[in-house]
Formats: C-alpha cells, structure tokens, sequence
C-alpha cells in the first residue's frame, strides 16, 4: 500500500499519486512540486490535458513560480500530452514513457541533478485509453529504480472510475494529499504551499474554531507573510471571522495577512473589524 506523505516530503526517486477533486488544490501542490524542483536545478517537465500549456505557466506564474524564466531557459517545459514531440499521433503508455525516459537520459548526459515529471492523466480516461493506463504505469515503474526521477501523476476523481482509481494508487509508491486540519463534506481546511498559507473550503462557523487555530498557528510558525484563501468559502460567522482578524492584529510588523475572499466574506470580516487591523490586506475575489 502507498505511503501517504504530502508534497514536500518527496524524495528523489518518489514515484507518486495525487488524486483529487478540487483543481485549484492540485495546481497548488503541482506549483509546490515544480518550484522545489526549479530550486534544485533540476530538468521539470509538465504533461498538461485540462489545461492548455499557455494556461498552466499563467497558474504557476500566479502561484509564484519563475515559470516564464524556467521556459526561456529550457529547465521547465510544459506540453500538451497530445502535442510531445514523442507522442506525436497521440498520447499512449508507450510514447509517453520513451519520452520521460529519453528526457532522462538527456538530463543524466547534461550533468543536470534530477528529471521531475508532473502528469496530468486526464489523457488516459478519455474512451479507448484506459487500457493504456496498466501499460503506461507498469513500464513507467522501471524508470525510478536509480533515483534520478521523480514524478507526480494526476488523477482527476471526477473523470477516473473508483476502481481505476485504486489501481492509480497502488501503482505508485506514494500518494501526495495537502495537509488537512478539517475535511468533511462541509468544509475543509488545508496548507497552500503557493503562496504560503491556509485554505478554507466550504461553510465554518464558532464549532469549527479549533481546527480554524491550528491551521493559522502553523501558519504564523512557518510562514513570514500569510495568504489566506477564503476563495471557495461560501459561509462565515461572526466568531470565526473576528478569530482571523485577531490572528491578524497579533502579527508582529512588518508580518501581514492577505486574505482573498468573495464580497460576502469580506464584508462579515470588515463588520468585526478588518478594517482597523492594519496587518490585513483583503482581496476579493468574484
């Protein structure tokens, strides 16, 4: 069975699996992968379906990822699963895997510390494909045996079956999750790696004060400046909006909390008195 770990617990070599349901938490854990990557110098190669490459270097380059900077140099490059040079005529298991491996090679040759490959595999669930997956992941596990490889696929929950998906997951030796302090179906509380901070999904309110804590203690720990993602928040009362501006009014200047929410957010916020907390900056979002 596959290790859980989140992403900064990788190791080269990691052969992983994220699976997931929000998008926006899956491009927050791919531009962590690909940042720490361009950090060690290594060769990043992206395989993009959902997105178009022109779409995925704006979400990493918004995520502050020196994507257009690792492009121009040649260290990052982002394809289109149906638009690699080595898979011309279509994406298969085959191509796919000469292509990682030829790229390989080549980072080996050059001296360069490591190859990362993010993959989104919403090329495989696409009719006739599926079958393409148990080749794809099979041959692609011989790749990782010297430790110069790491690579992250991605499996979209809403496009891959529950047995498809349990097969993605013991396929690979890790599965890659965010760091949840609260996950139900009503709201979820995680890390976001870029910008650093927390995010908040769903509806919170005074019975959710305790997880709402410890994510903004661990933030205030590990993080100089805090972005607080309330983007998908849907509901907030009155106590939990007046714990995160009081988290806000204990930072220490220069530290400052962004907060990017929907105008009905921002506005509970701004009643229990975000205006008067300097060390705030709130952004809404539509």
């Amino acid at each position: 069975m596959a290790d859980a770990v989140t992403v900064d617990e990788l190791h080269p070599g990691d052969h992983a699996c994220l699976t997931f349901t929000d998008p926006d938490e899956r491009l927050d854990l791919v531009a962590e992968f690909v940042a720490d990557g361009l950090h060690r110098g290594q060769r990043v190669i992206c395989f993009t379906d959902s997105l178009s490459p022109d779409e995925l270097a704006a979400e990493l380059a918004m995520r502050e990822v020196a994507a257009v900077a690792a492009i121009g140099s040649g260290q990052l490059t982002l394809y289109a699963s149906h638009d690699a040079p080595a898979v011309e005529g279509g994406a298969t298991a085959e191509r796919m895997v000469a292509l990682i491996a030829a790229e390989r090679h080549r980072a080996a040759r050059r001296g360069v510390p490591g190859l990362r490959v993010a993959a989104d595999m919403c090329w495989a669930g696409r009719p006739m494909a599926v079958d393409q997956l148990l080749t794809f992941e099979r041959q692609a596990a011989s790749l990782f045996t010297d430790g110069r490889l790491t690579a992250i696929c991605q499996y979209d929950r809403e496009t891959f079956d529950a047995v498809t998906l349990a097969f993605a997951a013991d396929a690979h030796h890790k599965t890659i999750a965010a760091l949840a302090y609260h996950d139900t179906p009503l709201l979820r509380i995680c890390r976001q790696h870029r910008p650093a901070g927390v995010r908040i999904a769903g509806e919170m309110d005074y019975t959710h004060l305790e997880p709402l804590g410890q994510a903004l203690t661990e933030a205030l720990r590990l993080d100089d400046n805090i972005h607080l993602n309330l983007t998908k928040l849907r509901f907030i009362d009155v106590t939990a909006a007046t714990a995160i501006v009081q988290s806000a009014l204990a930072l220490p200047a220069p530290r400052r909390m962004t907060v990017s929410c929907p105008p009905p957010v921002a506005a509970v916020l701004e009643a229990v008195g975000a205006g008067q907390a300097t060390q705030m900056s709130l952004q809404r979002q539509p």
